[in-house]
């Protein structure tokens, strides 16, 4: 990268979702319905874990950071993208951006992690249920959990660092409602092959080690669940798996298309309505899966209706 030749740049302009006015109206309904719907919904799912003694589990502690991590990088993106579709300034500070995609990458990075640690939790509860309250205590969730947000940190903290060194000395104009790694790669006038090897490195890396984990998990879930005799318990072993399968689907699968591809390859317009999904959609989804599909968590929610209705 030649330093030489960078310009001083102190803000981007988003380009947002489109500049059809036409339609502006009805995506900023839709988006804000969704991002008030994720809102509630993540936000509601915290309080309840917290309230319901019979929600004090690993697998509803795994499940609360869950939300917790959809509600920050969803929150990081959302109301900016909003606030852009009608504004005529949708400048953003150079700073500013940089700390938009940072917690963006930490969040979304511990997501895909908390997936994985999910699944080995299952694992135990369904593998070895005998010994779940001891392998899964309070000291081992605490660690799993320091270890999520460790390498979540650290990862984005380098593709953070190696992003905003990059030289931007032509348009500052991010074709994109918020800052991504791909559209700015496109912008830079630097040679960006060390941060798309750093995507297809490190951010592989997880996504290769969360997939394998996953995988690894369930076929032992699997293998203990066919052991089983009773058709019943069959059923209830595989329904308590059923959302949490759903939930790494949609996320990894929307992960994978979106970084795990060529700069060359990316397609803006296309890329926006990838990522309007799993920024804003995805984090609205998930405990509307694990809430309406999760018999305790429909309990819990009853309990907490009789509970304000006789007061």
């Amino acid at each position: 990268m030649e330093q030489g030749n960078c310009s001083s740049l102190n803000e981007f302009i988003l380009l947002g979702i489109t500049n059809n006015s036409n339609i502006k109206v009805a995506l900023f309904t839709m988006f804000l319905l969704v991002y008030l719907i994720n809102l509630l919904a993540n936000l509601g799912m915290i309080f309840l874990i917290n309230v319901d003694n019979q929600l004090h589990t690993p697998m509803y502690f795994f499940l609360s950071h869950l939300s917790f991590c959809d509600l920050c990088y969803s929150t990081a993106i959302g109301p900016k993208m909003l606030v852009d579709i009608f504004s005529k300034n949708k400048a953003i500070p150079f700073f500013g951006c940089a700390l938009q995609f940072l917690i963006f990458c930490i969040f979304a990075d511990s997501e895909c992690l908390l997936l994985a640690v999910m699944a080995f939790d299952r694992y135990k509860a369904i593998s070895k249920p005998l010994l779940y309250a001891v392998d899964m205590s309070s000291k081992m969730r605490s660690q799993l959990l320091a270890a999520v947000y460790l390498v979540g940190i650290t990862d984005a903290l380098v593709h953070t660092s190696l992003t905003f060194r990059l030289c931007f000395c032509g348009s500052n104009e991010i074709n994109h409602f918020f800052c991504d790694v791909p559209p700015l790669l496109l912008i830079s006038c630097s040679d960006t092959r060390v941060n798309e090897l750093a995507i297809f490195t490190i951010f592989g890396f997880i996504e290769l080690s969360t997939i394998s984990g996953v995988l690894v998990s369930y076929c032992y879930i699997i293998s203990s669940v066919l052991k089983i005799r009773s058709v019943d318990g069959r059923f209830k072993a595989f329904s308590t798996c059923a959302s949490h399968l759903m939930a790494v689907a949609i996320f990894q699968g929307t992960v994978l298309f979106m970084y795990f591809r060529p700069s060359s390859s990316y397609s803006l317009d296309q890329d926006k309505m990838t990522s309007l999904f799993y920024t804003l959609v995805i984090p609205m989804l998930n405990p509307l899966i694990y809430s309406l599909r999760n018999k305790d968590v429909k309990e819990a929610l009853e309990k907490l209706k009789n509970k304000f209705a006789l007061k």
